[in-house]
């Protein structure tokens, strides 16, 4: 006799999984959770929180080497590498711990292993020891996330061409590092390893860099890297790769042009790619499109017991925040009670580079494209008394409005503390405020946030210390 069904079954253990299962638990509702690897996911263990780890660090060494000018004598900063490696694993490790609490408090069934519907609501578990096991669900929810892409020609082996969990593991800041994509991964690894001392070359396809924002954002960014010392080739890809000595000669392409760099490592940022294969889905009749599942606008895919979130599905950007959302508002919907589902459009989107990049809705362009009668407003850091004081001038706020109405479509800012400052523009936009509000809103003198409070005055034709 099989065992009464659970009322979801997660597959994937990261933001997504694990966050939907909680609040599956907090419903009533009996759920079990199924992940090869670790609780927490890449993002705990491989992306986000020991990128940002490393990142701090290397924020605090860009100040220090500052420390003069603000009245502090120093010496030569030197980083301890291996030390750094293991605040890095203490910081994972203790964050790991504690959703192996949550999953115990919340009496949520973990099984190790790797997922796929054996049906549309039967998923079988393959364990790292080799055995089998069968789980029936009324529901299933896929959160298998994503994994890192390379391009043609391009061979990650980890060794010297390396994705993101390479670049990590990496013993030693690297000497000399080229990166290829200068996307948000991108950046982030550049601005880390030139803060520690590595001579950085950044390349990037398109234009700009960072291509998903506002093009004043990636053409500010490349100007700041290049006045660091970094090298940046926009409009560019790698055409070839080559092991030269104990390195590589990597063969760029510029239109019609071609230069060779010279780099001990090559780390390959161009994107991720949905984690499908294995699933099961096509047996199932669980719709794809180019590998990513195809959900509709609450989530649910072509099967009605089976729900997707996360990296998994197809949308413009992949992010944690976004994924564990999304999981709750699925799950929201399997419990039958009233959900919201999300606005993309407030979705914060943080880049931890040096400076920091925070944005949210439509870049400019976009918003023209859009129907919009768009009306900017902006608002230099050199102008603001909290970066002067803290000597963290450069970069902008700027505010996108609709002129007609003052709803908020976009805010774009590259500065200091702005993925902090970036979450009081997202909750103007939730509880429908508009310009005329975040603007109006008293701020505290002098603080950072008086950035935003002028970018959105100077929308409105109000700005006063522009």
């Amino acid at each position: 006799m099989k065992p009464n069904p659970y009322d979801l079954v997660v597959i994937g253990g990261g933001p997504a999984g694990y966050v939907g299962a909680i609040r599956a638990a907090q419903l009533g509702l009996r759920a079990a959770v199924v992940e090869r690897h670790k609780l927490g996911g890449v993002c705990l263990h491989y992306g986000c929180v020991p990128t940002k780890v490393l990142l701090h660090t290397a924020e605090l060494v860009e100040k220090l080497k500052k420390a003069q000018a603000l009245g502090i004598e120093t010496g030569p900063v030197r980083v301890d590498y291996a030390r750094l490696h293991q605040r890095k694993a203490t910081v994972v490790e203790g964050l790991h711990k504690g959703v192996q609490f949550l999953m115990r408090k919340h009496k949520i069934e973990v099984f190790e292993g790797t997922g796929s519907l054996l049906g549309r609501t039967r998923v079988g578990v393959a364990s790292p020891d080799g055995s089998e096991n069968e789980l029936e669900a009324k529901h299933v929810l896929l959160a298998t996330g994503s994994a890192p892409r390379s391009i043609p020609g391009v061979v990650l082996d980890n060794e010297r061409v390396l994705d993101s969990t390479g670049a990590l593991a990496l013993a030693e800041v690297p000497r000399t590092i080229a990166i290829l994509g200068g996307g948000a991964i991108g950046v982030e690894f550049a601005s880390l390893f030139s803060a520690l001392g590595s001579e950085v070359t950044l390349i990037e396809l398109l234009p700009t860099l960072l291509p998903l924002e506002d093009p004043e954002i990636g053409r500010t960014m490349e100007r700041l890297f290049t006045r660091r010392g970094m090298k940046v080739y926009t409009g560019a890809t790698a055409s070839g790769v080559a092991r030269s000595g104990g390195g590589l000669a990597i063969t760029l392409s510029r239109g019609q042009e071609t230069t060779s760099v010279e780099a001990d490592y090559l780390l390959v940022a161009v994107g991720r790619g949905p984690l499908t294969d294995g699933l099961g889905l096509e047996a199932t009749g669980v719709e794809t499109q180019k590998g990513a599942v195809v959900v509709d606008a609450h989530l649910r895919t072509s099967v009605p017991e089976v729900f997707a979130v996360g990296d998994v599905i197809a949308r413009p950007f992949r992010l944690a925040h976004v994924a564990s959302d999304e999981a709750i508002h699925a799950v929201e919907l399997i419990a039958g009670v009233e959900s919201r589902s999300l606005d993309y459009q407030a979705v914060p989107r943080p880049t931890f580079s040096i400076p920091q990049v925070a944005s949210m809705g439509l870049s400019e362009q976009q918003a023209q494209e859009a129907g919009h009668e768009v009306k900017v407003g902006r608002f230099a850091f050199q102008a603001n008394s909290k970066a002067t004081i803290e000597g963290e001038r450069d970069g902008f706020v700027k505010v996108v409005t609709d002129r007609r109405t003052g709803e908020i479509v976009g805010i774009h800012m590259l500065g200091p503390a702005v993925t902090e400052l970036l979450a009081e523009g997202v909750l103007a936009r939730h509880l429908e405020g508009t310009v005329v509000e975040l603007g109006g809103a008293v701020h505290a003198h002098p603080t950072l946030s008086e950035a935003l409070k002028e970018a959105a005055l100077d929308a409105l034709g109000k700005a006063v210390h522009a």
